[in-house]
């Protein structure tokens, strides 16, 4: 029995594990920059801006908070996108 997992591309080749997103969020609020400060002194931040302004924040079921340079709307798009193509293919194995 093998299972795929669906990824999710949030900009420059950096992909996550689709099923794992909790959130995506704009970052300009202040509790958007609290939860990007508590996640850094936590080591619990990934920026996979590639250095450029971040645009979006996603937050993981294990509490990670990656930051990406998508837009949080185009990132919401590909979620749902591969939500539908997920149900559409389900496999009742998995």
């Amino acid at each position: 029995m093998s299972c795929k997992f669906k990824l999710l591309n949030i900009g420059f080749g950096n992909t996550v594990v689709a099923d794992r997103v909790v959130a995506i969020v704009n970052p300009s609020s202040a509790p958007m920059k609290r939860l990007r400060e508590e996640a850094k002194t936590n080591s619990h931040l990934v920026d996979a801006t590639q250095g450029r302004r971040t645009r979006s924040i996603i937050v993981t079921d294990s509490n990670h908070v990656i930051l990406s340079s998508i837009q949080a709307e185009t990132i919401a798009q590909r979620l749902s996108a591969d939500v539908l193509t997920k149900l559409d293919e389900k496999d009742p194995r998995c």
